[in-house]
């Protein structure tokens, strides 16, 4: 079946050259028609437009002979001329009826047979003349023209190696493959008409000609099928040729002439049309718009959508089963949309954009807005959803996307320093008080931005996650010494102010929480989360300690005045060092609660220690009873102090008996100073004799009988007692006793029991 065309329309009236077939139905009009010819002129032009209508609907191109192109440049008054407008109704009632004919002859040509019908009185010919019921089912025929098609008979002749070059350039893909199979014939017949292995020249040409001619309409074919879906109504009735082209010449491998590989040329124009459809895509600058990368991955997956709809309602019938149409066309997607990501990959420098394409990847292509549209089902079957990437791409994206993020996440850190360096550090602001702490936010800062890249990675996938928690814990490591080194060049200069130390407590406080917030990513990330909260604990460490040696360096120069001659008639020293250590009470106040407890412990402890350190440097010696006045001074002191810790919860309650205790000691007679050893020794086992001797040294016992007595005591209470103290309760063994100068001190008792008058 030689398939039909139309010639292009110059003008919109003019009219165009009628086909082989219906300009023999002209040549049978009689001399005498030609007196109708002015009457039935219009609608002489009306019906030859109906029929080109026709005609149209068949096919888009018509096999045009070479006798009609030279017929174009006759005498258009020629009876014989093909441009000669139709003479009469007649004519038409002629072209109709031979339209009918050539329809009869491709059903059977398709095995269909001639379908039997009632004839109806032919109508009367009009502009608006529709298609009779037959040339309608030769349409619909050529429309479904896919297992039934059969290969018309060969020509015995072929054309010349032009006219075929032509018809491939017509797109007159029928006539010119049957052509093509008869010239190859010929080249085998001549072939085996010679037998022998050196062909004259012509023969060679013959050959070769044959293999250009492959070769072109090969060329030929890959432009259609590339360009089929996009121009679907133009291609798919040239889609049936080639649907039974590439299985004949697969039959006859081979043979001379023959070309491999057919149905791999056709799956790479179907990827190459893809690709087209790719290229189109718009693709804006990230100067243009900062979401570009976004914009164009969602008009990338519309217009897969759009060209695979219409390969599946307008392409498929053109082809046999066997060419899984659907299916190539959705793996050719598949591989161009890969090929078209690994191009964009090189262009995406920024987090958001590396986010957008594995959303894509991961997500997006294959759920119900692109690959899971319900348009394209049930074709389009579930495991052909996904994007098969290789890995190492999806594995190369990520690694680059974490990469960016811990580069990203060390700027957003500095940043935050330097936000706290302008907005308080040089405004010299108070910090905020949150809950009853001190509070600088930056933990939360942290936090946020940490789990909010945390959960965007959890949705593209577990992998990407636990990716992501370590590229943050690998940068957030090395924050807080950076932090520190920040903080302390700013702080150095302000140790006198108050802002200092509620400085301290706020990041104390804003660490130890970022510390609790980090924990959450102890089972995806537990040795890198380790180190951060090792970093963590380094800090809060130092800034409490620093904040603890601010307030020792500050309150010793009055601490060490005590128990003094000074001491018993001026109380300034001992008025500062409760209102230093009030106001770091009050600055706890404001510390969390689990940090709070240890560092008011550690205060409490620290002012304890030093207070009855006093008592242990042989600094003053009570003479003329002035043991009383000073007892009775370190009861008052005492009970002051024990207030202050009390008000600042300290759990260290078993230092508050010492200062009672040693008061007793010192005030009591020398008599009595034995029966007063006993609840010390109980409450604090690690008292020694140094130590006994420095507080009976300030109470005015300094050596001779009494002395040696009350030190033999000590001994015996605590062998008696056996108590070996709690190592976490040791106070006096932390406290350095002044070297003893009595030179008989260490003179054994009943050595010197002579010395003494009995009692």
């Amino acid at each position: 079946m030689a398939e039909v065309t139309k010639e292009e329309v110059d003008g919109e009236n003019e009219v165009n050259d009628p086909p082989e077939w219906a300009e023999d139905a002209t040549k049978g009009l009689n001399n005498g028609e030609k007196q109708m010819e002015s009457a039935i002129k219009e609608k002489s032009l009306g019906l030859r437009k109906s029929i080109r209508g026709s005609l149209k609907a068949i096919s888009k191109k018509s096999p045009l002979s070479l006798k009609n192109k030279q017929s174009e440049n006759k005498d258009d008054h020629s009876s014989n001329s093909p441009l000669r407008p139709l003479r009469s109704p007649n004519s038409a009632v002629e072209i109709t009826e031979s339209l009918a004919k050539r329809g009869t002859l491709f059903r059977q040509s398709l095995g269909l047979g001639v379908k039997k019908h009632k004839q109806e009185p032919l109508e009367p010919v009009t502009e608006t003349m529709t298609l009779s019921e037959e040339q309608t089912e030769v349409v619909d025929v050529a429309l479904n023209l896919t297992d039934k098609y059969a290969l018309p008979p060969i020509p015995h002749m072929p054309r010349s190696v032009m006219e075929i070059n032509n018809m491939i350039e017509m797109e007159q893909l029928e006539e010119a493959y049957l052509n093509l199979l008869s010239l190859r014939l010929e080249l085998q017949k001549d072939r085996q008409a010679l037998d022998q292995e050196d062909y004259p020249i012509e023969l060679v040409n013959k050959e070769k000609d044959l293999r250009l001619l492959y070769g072109t309409l090969r060329n030929k074919m890959f432009t259609i099928v590339r360009d089929s879906s996009a121009h679907p109504s133009r291609c798919k009735e040239l889609l049936v040729y080639i649907a039974h082209i590439i299985p004949e010449e697969e039959k006859r491998q081979g043979e001379p002439g023959e070309m491999q590989g057919w149905r791999e040329a056709w799956r790479d124009a179907v990827l190459n049309g893809v690709r087209d459809t790719l290229k189109k895509v718009p693709l804006e600058s990230r100067e243009q718009n900062t979401s570009w990368l976004a914009v164009h991955l969602g008009l990338l997956g519309k217009a897969a959508v759009e060209d695979l709809m219409r390969v599946k309602t307008e392409l498929l019938n053109s082809y046999p089963e066997d060419f899984n149409v659907f299916e190539t066309y959705v793996s050719c997607y598949h591989e161009a949309v890969e090929e078209h990501l690994k191009r964009l990959l090189e262009k995406v420098t920024e987090l958001k954009d590396y986010y957008a394409l594995l959303d894509f990847i991961i997500h997006r292509y294959p759920s119900e807005k692109i690959m899971g549209s319900s348009s394209l089902q049930p074709e389009l079957k579930e495991e052909q959803r996904t994007l098969p990437l290789d890995k190492n791409v999806l594995d190369q994206i990520k690694d680059k996307y974490c990469a960016r993020l811990q580069a990203d996440m060390k700027t957003s850190l500095n940043r935050i320093i330097d936000l706290e360096n302008e907005e308080m550090w040089r405004e010299k602001r108070k910090p905020e008080i949150d809950e009853g702490i001190y509070s600088s936010h930056i933990d939360m800062d942290i936090w946020t931005h940490i789990k909010g890249h945390v959960q965007g990675s959890r949705r593209i996938d577990v992998n990407l996650e636990q990716k992501v928690v370590r590229s943050c814990l690998e940068e957030l490591k090395t924050f807080p010494k950076r932090f520190e080194s920040a903080f302390v060049e700013w702080s150095s200069p302000q140790s006198n102010s108050s802002l200092w130390a509620e400085y301290h407590i706020s990041y104390i406080n804003s660490f130890s929480a970022l510390k609790e917030h980090m924990e959450n990513y102890k089972d995806t990330c537990p040795i890198p989360l380790e180190l951060v909260q090792k970093e963590i604990d380094g800090l809060t460490t130092r800034l409490s300690q620093t904040v603890m040696e601010k307030f020792k360096t500050d309150v010793k120069p009055f601490l060490r005045r005590q128990m003094t001659g000074k001491w018993f008639s001026f109380d300034e020293d001992f008025t500062q060092l409760i209102s230093r250590t009030k106001t770091l009470s009050e600055q706890s106040k404001c510390m969390t609660p689990k940090l709070k407890q240890s560092f008011v412990n550690e205060v409490h402890f620290f002012v304890v220690k030093e207070y009855v350190s006093q008592l242990m440097k042989n600094n003053y010696l009570c003479k003329n009873r002035k043991n009383e006045t000073a007892a009775t001074k370190i009861t008052n002191q005492w009970e002051e102090l024990m207030e202050i810790f009390q008000d600042m919860n300290s759990t260290s309650d078993w230092l508050h008996p010492v200062g009672n205790q040693l008061s007793k000691i010192i005030g009591c007679k020398k008599s009595e100073v034995k029966n007063n050893l006993n609840p010390l020794v109980q409450s604090y086992p690690d008292i020694s004799k140094s130590h006994l001797s420095a507080v009976l040294y300030f109470r005015g016992i300094t050596r001779g009988r009494e002395k040696h007595i009350i030190l033999q005591h000590l001994e015996e209470e605590k062998q008696r007692s056996g108590n070996t103290g709690n190592k976490n309760q040791a106070f006096f063994s932390e406290i350095q006793a002044a070297v003893n100068t009595d030179c008989l001190a260490g003179t054994p008792f009943s050595c010197l029991s002579f010395f003494v008058p009995d009692s």
